[in-house]
């Protein structure tokens, strides 16, 4: 696979979507906080973004700081978060990411800060840099991994090694559409698989 190849499919792609004529709101964006967009982020793992972003409302319009979130008790936040999967866990991840950033007075500007905080790994972190500090990175979900295999982009199944495959194969300018193309395309044309497979296929 050459890269030319790669980002002539990627556009192709994107074209998928647009043709689908279905707008859908990723839960990392449209939040006036950074500290909001990160949470939407850490919530959105392992749940669709439809059901993340009306939690993150609710959340968001109790707690209207990041110091307010800090100092909430996480029975608290399991309520309000109760419909997104892994709750329990993320409720405690959430307040405890909070309370470090209040404690430290920053969020972080690259990934190895950013991975420091509760529940943010490098797909968190990624998606967080590109929507917030518009940085040159791949988040890599479910959605990318997938997508990426079906393309012969990557035949990794670990996230990070599947980032390193799509870095070296795609240019620099390209990192940061990655994520928002393939997840777009996932909960659009992906909902049948049978869909994305035929779709895609057009590209082999």
């Amino acid at each position: 696979m050459d890269s030319k190849t790669a980002v002539s499919q990627l556009k192709e792609i994107e074209r998928f979507v647009k043709d689908f004529g279905e707008e859908s709101r990723l839960a990392a964006e449209g939040w006036g906080e950074d500290w909001q967009t990160l949470v939407a982020i850490i919530l959105s793992a392992q749940t669709r973004d439809t059901k993340t972003i009306p939690v993150c409302e609710k959340l968001f319009e109790k707690y209207k700081g990041v110091e307010d979130l800090a100092g909430a008790s996480v029975g608290e936040i399991k309520k309000m978060i109760g419909s997104v999967n892994y709750h329990k866990t993320k409720a405690r991840n959430i307040r405890a990411a909070c309370e470090m950033i209040v404690r430290d007075g920053f969020i972080g500007e690259i990934v190895e800060e950013l991975v420091r905080l509760p529940g943010v790994g490098r797909k968190t972190a990624n998606v967080y840099l590109v929507e917030v500090k518009k940085a040159a990175a791949i988040g890599v979900d479910t959605h990318v991994g997938r997508i990426s295999r079906k393309m012969g982009w990557t035949k990794e199944k670990d996230p990070h090694k599947i980032e390193k495959d799509l870095m070296a194969l795609f240019p620099k300018r390209y990192w940061n559409s990655i994520n928002w193309i393939l997840v777009r395309f996932g909960q659009t044309v992906g909902r049948s698989r049978k869909r994305e497979d035929e779709a895609l296929g057009k590209l082999l």
